[in-house]
């Protein structure tokens, strides 16, 4: 019980980018009085299956794959975090498109999406989609998976797809000359934007673990993952929006409507590498 096993993945494609597991465990063990073991594993279902059968104390990860281990019921979400009230993913069309709006999509529109584990560039926007009756496997419209955001504007660009949906990040890098979004500001619009991310990060935790362990990570963990600490785990406040507070043992509730969106994407937990 004076141990936390605490289970870490890397949270960045760049494979040099190193987990700060180091930063991470004197922050814990500083703020818990106990020692912390770190193991990185490679994927969110590896965190997940360790959590859930005991093997480690906790994991952190992004919303989809915490949303999708709390609905089992057999993981609990010892701390949260709200994501921003404002859209995750847009769908973009070249300036001269006809497309004025998501309604005008036919059969014969081809639609870029990033990746099929992509939350911004595939989960999102089919949720979007879904709201207004447009599916895939209905023929509404063509899908063309690009393999990554920068692809799905090259394909745009080049007249491979008609719309490219992608997070919001990308369309203010127009101008800038940045490869990876290959515009100037004007040459594409939006015609429709998702709902917004009710989670962005979640630290996820054994149900078995002791009521002192569990209460000691509760109150320690939204004072190691803090804007305080910003610069010295990085990646691990990536996706922490600033100035946000933590919700503290939420509920299955609060994660339902990612629950939601997921079972219109088919997203499996052993889908989210």
């Amino acid at each position: 019980d004076d141990v936390i096993r605490f289970a870490t993945l890397p949270l960045v494609d760049d494979p040099n980018a190193e987990t700060p597991t180091d930063e991470i465990a004197a922050l814990l063990e500083e703020a818990t009085g106990m020692t912390v073991e770190i193991t990185d594993v490679p994927n969110y279902s590896a965190v997940i299956e360790a959590v859930r059968a005991g093997h480690e104390d906790i994991g952190i990860m992004s919303a989809f794959p915490s949303a999708l281990a709390v609905n089992t019921g057999e993981v609990d979400s010892l701390v949260a975090w709200p994501g921003l009230a404002e859209p995750v993913s847009t769908c973009l069309v070249l300036d001269d498109s006809p497309l004025e709006s998501l309604e005008d999509i036919t059969a014969e529109t081809t639609i870029a999406f990033a990746d099929p584990n992509s939350s911004s560039g595939y989960y999102m926007p089919t949720y979007m989609l879904d709201q207004i009756g447009l599916h895939k496997d209905d023929g509404d419209f063509k899908e063309l998976m690009s393999g990554g955001h920068d692809r799905s504007f090259i394909a745009l660009k080049e007249g491979q797809a008609d719309v490219a949906c992608t997070s919001t990040i990308f369309p203010k890098m127009a101008g800038q000359g940045d490869p990876m979004f290959p515009f100037e500001e004007g040459e594409t619009r939006s015609i429709g934007e998702s709902r917004d991310m009710p989670i962005s990060m979640s630290v996820l935790g054994n149900q078995q673990m002791s009521e002192e362990k569990r209460q000691a990570l509760v109150e320690a963990i939204p004072k190691v993952f803090s804007d305080e600490n910003r610069d010295a785990i990085g990646m691990y406040m990536s996706g922490m929006p600033e100035g946000i507070e933590p919700i503290l043992e939420p509920g299955a509730d609060v994660f339902q409507p990612i629950v939601d969106i997921a079972a219109v994407a088919g997203v499996d937990i052993s889908d989210l590498e």
